[in-house]
This record gives structure tokens, C-alpha cells and sequence, in this order.
């Protein structure tokens, strides 16, 4: 960041209780920050073929931190009256263009506006640096794609549900704690991001481990200071190549949609790139469904028989406060099975069933 001081005198005003307004002078330090464009790219660039009973049409919106968010709006095509609308994210490394795009517009076809939208630093989305996450700023994304729905002249604000993939399943259930305003929330494969950041798969990290981990990821930040926090991370999944017999068979799975034909999209970083060297940090230190106890919407949780990441959402399933609430198993389906309907796994019978059961 090139920074440039400059001596100015500022007017503030102050206006008082009595209305009138003041005038102070002081000096300032100008910092040049750096400017960031959106590209918008308007041919259909979906890993998934579109539909022709839905109109699409690409929108941006802002979170309450600033961040233009950018999303697919679809839309049932001869639609009238005020609707349900429901948003959708994920997975966790993904973009709208592949897995929630799936889903918002097969929803879109059953009746429902719907939202696939990219997270704050991803894909078409702004923020800076790039490919950082948040648990914080990922559930305030989604209840600032309810602020957009609830700004459209045909859906009903009482009828605005989310459905989070992945990593997104768990911020949408924290945005379904806190924002009362989401009437209705799904998750599909469910991961909680910040339990298996801070405790790895199946809570093998232990106390001594996590100090370990924190220490080397902070100590980190030194470096990623001098390089304005931009990416210097490893790539988030091995290529084709580097699989073998000892890799797990879920990488091998993440592989085979993210680097394949079948998912592969330049903005994902799941396909094409990495985290921040600092995302973890947050992560380790803000559990984000400590308060799902006191969530109260109707909730459908989905996961796969076979997936690894199965636990996640029968855990969470156990702890939420919804006096409606339904663990939804899919017999036969892995984890990614659940991305595309490749397998024909993706329940959206019951997805449908569930949304226009609740959203009234």
C-alpha cells in the first residue's frame, strides 16, 4: 500500500442537540488504498447446462461491511404475486458458477426466486485480498442475500429461507441463529468449517497440537504482512496426477469433481487456487455453532450414507433448538455426491417438500 501524508484541514461537522452545527479543524494522514474493479462475466459459464424454464440474470448486492457481493438471481419464468425466495453458498472453495448454481436454479424451477451468490474475497464477489474466508463476514453474506431477496417487488420478506453446501451448510445455520429474519434453513453435506479447522477430522487435534498450529500461523503473519496478505498458500487438493493408492478416498473424491471436467471453474478455489495462509486464524478461535440451541426456524439437515463428513451434520443436527428440525440421510451418496446430480442423489423432492412446507 503506498501511503502519502499530506497536511489538510477537514471540516467536520458535529450537529448538536439543539441542531446547530459545529466546525473543527484538524490534520490528517491521506492513505492511498488500492482500487478494485468487478468483472462480470456475462456469458453462461456454469459447469451445469442452463435451464429454459427459468430467467437468469446476474445482480450484485452489498454486505453491511461494504463488500459488493455478486449473484445469480433465477427466476420461475411466468411467475406472479410475491414468492418464496431462498439463497444459496458453497461448498466451502466454490463458486456459484458450479454446485449452489445447481441448486438455486432447480429450485428456480420449482417455483422459487432464488440466489447462488460467491462469498466476500471469492469468485465475482469484491473484497481484498482474494480467496480469504471468514466465519464471521460468510454468515453476514447470507444474511445480506436476505436483504437483497427481501428488496425484490415479487418475493414475500416473510418468506425468505437459505441452503448452505459444505462448508457454507454451517454459516448458514449461524445466520439462522442470529438473523430471525431467515424463516427457514437447509444445509446439504453439511461441514462445520471452524470445528474442523480447530480440531481436524473427527477432533484428532488436541490442546497441545492447536497451540502449535496457532503459534505457526500467526508467526506467519509477519511474512504475509510484507505481501499485503495477498494468497501465498499451497493449492487446496493434489492434481489428478498426485492421487494414489494412499490418498484418502474423500481427497480423491474432492479431486474428481474440482479438477475434472465434471466441476473444474477458473474462480473456484477448490479448483484453481488457495486459501489465504491466514484464513485458518479465525477459524480456530469462533466456533460458530456454540449458540444453535437457540435457533428457531425450521431446519432440514441433508448428508450423504457414505459421505466422511456425515458426523458433522449429525452433531449439529442434535444440538439445534428448532422445535422443527429433520436429519435427512441419502442412502448410497458420498459427500460429493451431493454437489451435482451426477450420482442422482441431490433429494430435491424433499428440498422443495421442506421450503414450501415452511415458507408460509
Amino acid at each position: 500500500m503506498k501511503l502519502k501524508a499530506l497536511t489538510s484541514a477537514l471540516i467536520l461537522a458535529t450537529t448538536l442537540s439543539g441542531g446547530i452545527a459545529m466546525a473543527k479543524t484538524q490534520s490528517a494522514t491521506v492513505a492511498e488504498m488500492p482500487a478494485q474493479t468487478i468483472q462480470l462475466t456475462q456469458e453462461w459459464d456454469k459447469v451445469f447446462p442452463k435451464s429454459d424454464k427459468v430467467e437468469h440474470r446476474k445482480v450484485t448486492f452489498k454486505n453491511r461491511y461494504g463488500i459488493t457481493l455478486v449473484g445469480d438471481l433465477y427466476l420461475p419464468k411466468n411467475a406472479q404475486g410475491k414468492l418464496q425466495a431462498i439463497a444459496v453458498s458453497g461448498p466451502f472453495g466454490a463458486v456459484k458458477e458450479q454446485v449452489s448454481g445447481l441448486y438455486a436454479q432447480t429450485l428456480a424451477e420449482r417455483g422459487f426466486v432464488t440466489i447462488a451468490f460467491d462469498g466476500s474475497y471469492t469468485g465475482e464477489s469484491a473484497g481484498l485480498p482474494r480467496d480469504l474466508a471468514s466465519p464471521e463476514i460468510n454468515t453476514e453474506d447470507f444474511s445480506a442475500a436476505a436483504d437483497f431477496l427481501g428488496s425484490l417487488e415479487n418475493v414475500d420478506r416473510e418468506k425468505i429461507g437459505v441452503l448452505g453446501v459444505c462448508g457454507w451448510g454451517g454459516f448458514a445455520l449461524n445466520a439462522a441463529v442470529g438473523d430471525p429474519r431467515i424463516k427457514v434453513v437447509a444445509t446439504s453435506t453439511m461441514y462445520d468449517m471452524t470445528r474442523v479447522m480447530a480440531n481436524g477430522y473427527n477432533d484428532s487435534v488436541d490442546n497441545d497440537a492447536r497451540y502449535q498450529m496457532k503459534q505457526d500461523l500467526n508467526n506467519a503473519r509477519w511474512e504475509a504482512m510484507s505481501h499485503d496478505y495477498a494468497n501465498t498458500g499451497a493449492p487446496v487438493l493434489p492434481s489428478e496426477k498426485e492421487l494414489n493408492a494412499d490418498t484418502p478416498k474423500f481427497v480423491a473424491d474432492y479431486v474428481n469433481f474440482y479438477k475434472t471436467k465434471r466441476g473444474f471453474h477458473p474462480r473456484s478455489v477448490g479448483s484453481n487456487g488457495s486459501w489465504t495462509t491466514t484464513t485458518p486464524i479465525a477459524f480456530i478461535n469462533m466456533p460458530i455453532l456454540q449458540r444453535a440451541g437457540e435457533l428457531r426456524a425450521p431446519a432440514l439437515i441433508v448428508h450423504g450414507e457414505n459421505a466422511h463428513s456425515r458426523y458433522f451434520s449429525e452433531d449439529a443436527f442434535k444440538t439445534l433448538g428448532s422445535k422443527d428440525k429433520e436429519l435427512h440421510i441419502v442412502k448410497g451418496a458420498s459427500h460429493t455426491d451431493l454437489y451435482d446430480n451426477q450420482a442422482n442423489k441431490i433429494p430435491y423432492d424433499k428440498f422443495e417438500q421442506f421450503f414450501k412446507a415452511n415458507l408460509k
